[in-house]
């Protein structure tokens, strides 16, 4: 099956090929023909799937039909509304908007916040048929009256779960209520919470329903390796892992912005250069690292969950668990960063004595035994016991005993070997969000 086989037209067939994709993911291969037929759509989509072409595909399409009347006279209206929780998945999205457009005669833009609303403002007063928005920052145009959103007529809800685990439900419900009532929405979520299913109700209209992701899976194209260190030495280990090996794209993950911070610093000051992106950095900073990132100028990119959505890097060799996140799906989310578009890539996770619970819980929820390599050099030290996770619910997840399992075996320096797989725009991977996420940070506005 290719692209032509849905019918889109030839402007976006050329584009999606300069892009250099020829055959559709399973996604992709259900979502268009379902958002062309012009219903609404509940999709269960987990990150890496190519879901992003799935709706933007249909959606350029829908929009150019030079068969469909648009608005006699005045300004053009915004026609189709593609909300999502982070200012990265933001850009990430109307870039593909922008991409799979570039041949047809439609203007996307992106509205997020942390950044200077002024310009935002002076954008609006120009064509505008697809807004890619943050939740917050699109009520404060609202309440500044600077946009209308009467005239929607495709909505789609990106990443729902996530949506309603940084608590943007009430956002959600502000803007839906100044949409006009016919419309066709589509959401895609990687779970399917009683929370989603409850949205899911009260905003389709009898929705086509299509899942191409089980819950939980990970990618086959990903070697995992797990390196048991003590907590004080985990910055040497992963700066001794990076100069051993040379890696030159490496994501790595912390569980708190201070955390990156410190770990930024310590790689820069070693000779491995370094950025941190997270919630208090400016959304300046945060596209700068994240664009000398996905060009490799720069070496290693540390970042919280939050900020991490919305980094799609198609062949990003190298992801590390500096610290296991303390909900077990993360580390699916996580990992789905690499293994994308049939290449290969490591995840590499740093753990010492506080996480084993941790870790007992991702075992569990993966339902398989991480290989786990001891580094010469960086052998755990047995007389160090644990203690409790600061900032964290590092008691909450996990196997029912405080100590991890020892009867594991272990090697020095063994690698495991991974298999490769081939698919186009990355691996059926990434994580169900639990309701217990945090709160706060990232939040777009």
């Amino acid at each position: 099956m290719s692209f032509s086989t849905f019918g889109l037209s030839d402007e976006i067939i050329r584009a999606v090929t300069e892009c250099g994709y020829t055959k559709p993911t399973p996604i992709q291969s259900q979502a268009i023909p379902a958002v062309l037929a012009g219903g609404d759509l509940l999709a269960g989509a987990q990150t890496g799937t190519g879901k992003t072409a799935g709706f933007t595909l249909p959606i350029l399409h829908r929009l150019s039909d030079k068969n469909t009347k648009g608005p006699s006279g005045g300004r053009p209206p915004i026609r189709a509304l593609v909300l999502v929780p982070t200012r990265e998945l933001a850009a990430q999205v109307e870039e593909s908007v922008r991409n799979y457009g570039k041949y047809l005669k439609l203007n996307s833009m992106i509205m997020i916040g942390g950044v200077n609303i002024n310009p935002q403002i002076s954008r609006l007063r120009g064509r505008v048929d697809i807004l890619v928005a943050t939740p917050g920052r699109l009520l404060d145009h609202v309440q500044q009256k600077t946009l209308s959103l009467s005239q929607i007529e495709i909505l789609v809800l990106d990443e729902a779960d996530r949506m309603l685990d940084m608590g943007f439900i009430r956002d959600i419900k502000k803007i839906l209520a100044l949409l006009p009532k016919k419309r066709q929405n589509l959401l895609f979520s990687a779970t399917f919470s009683d929370e989603i299913q409850a949205l899911a109700d009260n905003l389709l209209d009898k929705p086509a329903m299509i899942e191409v992701a089980r819950r939980n899976a990970i990618t086959e194209m990903v070697t995992h390796v797990v390196h048991p260190v003590d907590r004080g030495r985990k910055r040497e280990l992963l700066a001794h892992l990076i100069k051993q090996h040379g890696w030159s794209q490496v994501l790595v993950f912390t569980r708190t912005k201070h955390g990156a911070n410190k770990l930024a610093e310590f790689l820069a000051a070693n000779g491995i250069s370094s950025l941190a992106i997270h919630g208090n950095k400016s959304q300046a900073a945060r596209t700068r690292a994240l664009a000398e990132f996905k060009t490799g100028s720069l070496q290693v990119l540390v970042a919280t969950d939050i900020a991490a959505r919305g980094i799609d890097i198609s062949e990003l060799p190298h992801v590390v668990n500096f610290e296991l996140p303390n909900v077990p799906e993360d580390y699916v989310h996580r990992i789905g960063r690499t293994g994308r578009a049939g290449s290969e890539g490591d995840a590499v996770s740093l753990v010492c004595i506080d996480e084993h619970k941790l870790l007992t819980g991702i075992e569990r929820l993966i339902k398989r035994e991480l290989p786990s390599v001891i580094i010469a050099g960086f052998e755990p030290d047995p007389s160090i016991k644990a203690e409790p996770i600061k900032n964290g619910r590092g008691n909450s997840p996990g196997g029912s005993s405080p100590a991890r399992n020892h009867s594991r075996k272990q090697t020095n320096n063994q690698k495991p070997t991974g298999k490769k797989a081939v698919g186009f725009g990355g691996g059926y991977s990434s994580g169900n969000q639990s309701p217990a996420l945090r709160r706060s940070g990232g939040r777009g506005r």
